[in-house]
């Protein structure tokens, strides 16, 4: 009944002395997490009462795996083989990042290093596909290192020929622009205060530059109104030609005015900056990539950390904190890409009570 997500994960563990197929093990954490579980706990008590209807744990008699057994598993197998599974996964729904918007932010797993500061202690970086919300790749940062080195690294791993790369702007560095186009992409970059003279440039630019093209566009839920507006204007309206032409290909600078109100609070403005190496003709394609780079905190972030209660997860041991997350992603993949009117975590309380509907998303993992 299950498809062979994991059996192509090498087996290190002794022959001989290990009771439970490793493929089962990863399969029963999986599924675990389908159900709305959350710790090796979880993983114990579904392999007890319901791994057995999956056909899994069919040669062990009526053993089955404490907690521990998960969290040495969890602690021991290789994340670059768990993450190959999850890209592997994703694939099967998308074969090319063509034409598609890769945001690449980062995400520290607070539960696993609850006292560290800023990017320090356990922090993942996630190149997500913002129109299908699909894992494309992540890098873990290794000790001492920010998200500027990086992203280098996780640029490497995939093929970005023809897509759109956004990034915020601790990623605007005129090397990883470069790095973008290298790899026969795009970019669309956020500017903020970290790149001083180019900020004040793109300012400077929209303040006595008349855009080629604007648009607007308005959402109103639950007594909250948002009314945003995108002005585009060519990037040669920068007057200091130094600045310029340190950003490699740039040709496109953008502005995004958002003023939100409540009706119970003063009408709150925010202004953002973007520079681009493409020269679309409407300011509607730039917001929608705008838009579409808050996808991955929406759609990935927020229900790793309120659906799948990351943030509270101490896993921590070897590489316990990495492979948990990237289970919680595949999960969380295969889960949204059942097609009802559910919401995500009401898809994941309806598998807990239904077999017949745990084993329509378990259908979902299919190569």
């Amino acid at each position: 009944m299950i498809y062979p997500i994991f059996d192509s994960i090498p087996d290190h563990r002794v022959t001989g002395r290990c009771i439970y197929k490793l493929s089962d093990l990863l399969v029963i954490s999986l599924l675990t997490m389908m159900c709305g579980g959350e710790d090796y706990v979880d993983m114990s008590e579904f392999a007890a009462l319901r791994a057995r209807d999956f056909g899994l744990l069919s040669d062990c008699g009526d053993n089955s795996p404490s907690p521990d057994t998960f969290e040495r598993l969890m602690s021991a197998v290789d994340p670059e083989e768990l993450e190959r599974c999850l890209i592997e996964h994703g694939r099967s729904f998308l074969d090319s990042l063509a034409e598609k918007q890769v945001v690449i932010d980062g995400k520290k797993l607070r539960g696993a290093s609850p006292k560290s500061k800023g990017i320090k202690g356990n922090y993942i970086l996630n190149a997500f596909v913002s129109e299908n919300h699909i894992m494309v790749g992540q890098v873990p940062l290794k000790d001492k290192e920010n998200e500027i080195t990086a992203i280098p690294r996780l640029l490497n791993k995939l093929d970005l020929t023809d897509s759109v790369v956004s990034i915020d702007a601790i990623g605007t560095q005129t090397d990883i622009a470069q790095a973008i186009i290298d790899k026969d992409a795009h970019y669309f970059l956020a500017v903020k205060d970290n790149q001083g003279s180019l900020h004040d440039a793109i300012k400077d630019a929209f303040r006595y530059s008349k855009p080629f093209d604007e648009s607007s566009e308005m959402e109103a839920d639950h007594g909250r109104i948002e009314v945003r507006k995108c002005r585009v204007v060519t990037a040669d309206k920068i007057e200091d030609k130094d600045v310029l032409h340190r950003w490699p290909g740039l040709k496109t600078l953008v502005e995004i005015t958002s003023k939100v109100a409540t009706g119970t609070a003063d009408e709150v403005t925010t202004i953002r900056h973007y520079i681009s190496d493409e020269s679309f003709p409407h300011a509607a394609y730039y917001a929608m990539l705008a838009r579409g780079h808050w996808g991955i905190e929406n759609q990935l972030h927020w229900h790793l950390d309120v659906t799948f209660k990351e943030d509270a997860s101490r896993a921590r041991k070897g590489f316990a904190t990495q492979n948990m997350s990237t289970m919680r992603k595949i999960a969380l993949q295969a889960v949204k890409a059942h097609n009802d009117k559910r919401s995500v975590r009401k898809r994941l309380f309806r598998a807990a009570i239904s077999q017949d509907y745990l084993i329509e998303l378990v259908n979902n993992l299919k190569f």
